[in-house]
């Protein structure tokens, strides 16, 4: 069984017991979240797809932990202008692990 979720303006393919990493949500560490937008679920074979969202069916997920994703590199520079500006930034992020899957 798995569905596909939607959060952070990403989907997710996820099945029970999977561990993923999504935008930053609010929640305390070990608290329970539910996504609610599930865009399809597969099971046994069948296969229901929302329109844009499944009815009724929802994603239990535990907040393993909050931090944040490696560091990148923002440059930016004019040529011939004496221009450049360096700039770094780190993604926050959470990490999930799906606990059940509820059509």
């Amino acid at each position: 069984m798995y569905a596909i979720v939607e959060t952070g303006g990403k989907q997710f393919k996820v099945s029970e017991g999977d561990t993923i990493y999504v935008e930053k949500l609010e929640g305390e560490v070990g608290s329970s979240i539910t996504l609610d937008k599930v865009h399809l679920i597969q099971n046994d074979g069948s296969v229901r797809v929302g329109t844009p969202t499944v009815e009724g069916a929802k994603v239990v997920a535990k907040i393993l932990e909050h931090g944040r994703g490696k560091k990148i590199i923002v440059f930016k520079y004019k040529a011939k202008k004496n221009y450049h500006k360096k700039q770094g930034h780190r993604q926050p992020y959470t990490k999930l692990t799906i606990e059940s899957i509820q059509a």
